[in-house]
């Protein structure tokens, strides 16, 4: 068992500044033990200023400190006091390198360094990991961007709209402040407490032309997928040089943050290097509390991640034997259990649902089924896309608040249809991927596909654990089309039930699609036209629902 108290009193920081091969200055506060030491360093290179440090999730530098380590806690380019211009992650990956070989030089430091945070701060460990020197032991990237034109940027065609907006006025009012534009600063202040929708098109509102200057959300918006660009900024471009170098890579992930699919994604890249360690708990991109949404997943739900860190590089940097290797590869939260789930390996044990209904799943929860069996009868049952009331982003990782909230309302609309299971008669585990396999017709060239896999408890509430959204032309007519959903891991108590729920839009999560085969993003609303999207059913060509079942149980039909 890790003893979390405190074990070594601690300095107060210094502020340290250290060169670029560039020659740009980096300002960092370091943290140390009391003592002699030496001590292996810990390091996080922050984009949001060094003295918040992540403490949204993780405990305050000093406390790592006094675990035994040097804690350094830098401003990226551009950030904080350190010099340059701050391009989101274009530079990370040559300033990175650079800071670890600094760090490990530090007075007192054993040479050996290792690099934690999440989101942004999890992505530089990556990118600084492909092109670091021996130093570097061990990293612990939580909740990244894997390949960040598609699992960040955009997710299965769609542009994230309302992720990348707001993130985007986070980081512009950031740089005007640091630019000294106050007006700019107040504005972009302001509309990131009410984020605003309301514009002719929605994803290229005036305010964000206005600070063009100041942010990166037009190059996001504008870059063309196979350019140059997006593998520059992404960790999957460098897969090959970081599986060579067979690092110990600690994945952690939330079943509701928005991003899971570069989590697993990484963590699935680099698992047969045989060090990576997988983490995912039930939380949403940040905070990571037992409150999840609508939903207390009890003590096991609270985060442990800064036990889970210090044992990790306890062991990779200190030489602890104290385990580390011999446990499971992959552990996961299962949300209806309370618990965590241990598994060898990433869990993927396809067991197939097929949808069914009796033409109107749209307008009656109870008309659309989804049954272990394949039903004979061929059919196909339609919903209507109204652009003027599209079908809302409500909770899971995209909607507003975040996390399981009951989406009962939200399935009765005639604009979403649902398929349901029977009760379960037993209880009945899922873990690992889950894939709606769909079998469309359309009037329409192209459209949005929005789909939630949900519980539906005995008290009738509906609960996301999982959800995936697609953007795009319509597929041929004898073609599926794959909608590659959030992972999750659930166990269903006695009499609960599955449901699929499909939709044409999730707004303002992603855009709206105007119908046409043009970019949602780039067409203004008053453009858009309505769209009858249809789900084919039986008759050997119907639609499915795959998700993975490691356990025994499966559901009633």
């Amino acid at each position: 068992m890790f003893d979390a108290s405190p074990k070594l009193p601690v300095r107060p920081p210094t502020t340290e500044v250290m060169r670029t091969r560039s020659g740009l200055a980096l300002a960092a506060d370091v943290y140390r033990p009391e003592g002699p030491g030496p001590y292996p360093v810990l390091m996080l290179r922050q984009a949001y200023g060094r003295r918040i440090a992540s403490t949204l999730c993780y405990a305050h530098p000093s406390w790592y400190a006094a675990q035994g380590y040097i804690v350094v806690v830098q401003d990226v380019r551009g950030r904080g006091d350190s010099e340059g211009r701050f391009r989101p992650l274009e530079y990370e990956a040559e300033d990175g390198a650079d800071a670890i070989a600094w760090a490990a030089g530090l007075d007192g430091s054993t040479g050996a360094v290792g690099l934690y945070g999440f989101s942004y701060q999890g992505v530089n460990q990556l990118l600084a990991a492909a092109e670091a020197g021996p130093a570097l032991k061990a990293i612990a990237p939580a909740m990244i961007g894997w390949d960040i034109r598609n699992d960040w940027a955009y997710e299965n065609g769609a542009f994230n709209l309302a992720g990348n907006l707001g993130w985007a006025i986070q980081l512009a009012a950031e740089n005007a402040r640091l630019a000294g534009d106050q007006a700019a600063f107040y504005e972009l202040h302001g509309l990131a407490r009410r984020m605003p929708f309301e514009a002719p098109n929605p994803a290229r509102p005036a305010f964000m032309e206005r600070h063009r200057r100041l942010s990166h959300y037009h190059q996001w918006l504008d870059e063309p997928e196979d350019g140059p660009y997006w593998p520059r900024i992404s960790p999957s471009a460098r897969a090959p040089a970081l599986l060579a170098r067979d690092l110990p890579m600690l994945f952690i992930g939330g079943w509701f943050d928005s991003h899971l699919p570069g989590t697993l994604a990484g963590y699935r890249a680099m698992a047969p290097g045989g060090r990576a360690r997988l983490r995912v708990g039930p939380w949403t991109h940040f905070p990571w509390h037992r409150k999840v949404g609508a939903l207390d997943f009890g003590p096991a739900a609270v985060t442990a991640m800064d036990q889970w860190q210090v044992r990790w590089f306890d062991h990779w940097l200190k030489g602890a034997d104290n385990g580390v290797e011999a446990e499971p590869e992959v552990s996961l939260f299962d949300m209806g259990a309370r618990c965590w789930r241990d598994y060898p390996a990433w869990p993927d044990a396809p067991f197939e649902l097929h949808l069914d209904s009796e033409g109107r799943a749209a307008i009656d929860e109870t008309a659309g089924r989804l049954a272990a069996d394949a039903p004979h009868e061929a059919g196909v049952d339609y919903l209507v896309h109204d652009p003027w009331r599209p079908a809302p982003s409500v909770g899971g990782a995209s909607g507003s608040p975040p996390g399981p909230v009951d989406r009962s309302a939200v399935d009765a609309r005639s604009d979403v249809m649902t398929f349901t299971t029977g009760t379960c008669a037993a209880g009945l585990t899922l873990a690992g991927p889950v894939i709606a396999e769909l079998r469309l017709v359309s009037d329409a060239a192209a459209f949005d596909v929005s789909c939630t896999l949900s519980r539906v408890t005995t008290a009738g509430q509906v609960y996301q654990v999982a959800e995936g959204h697609w953007s795009g032309p319509a597929p041929a007519a004898d073609q599926p089309l794959r909608v590659p959903m959030r992972a999750t891991c659930v166990t269903l108590e006695l009499g609960e039930r599955l449901r699929l729920s499909i939709a044409a839009a999730s707004f303002p999560a992603h855009p709206v699609n105007p119908g046409d085969g043009r970019r949602p993003e780039d067409v203004p609303l008053d453009e858009a036209r309505a769209v009858t999207l249809g789900v084919r059913t039986g008759g050997g060509l119907g639609s499915r629902l795959i998700l993975s079942v490691p356990a025994a149980t499966k559901p009633a039909p």
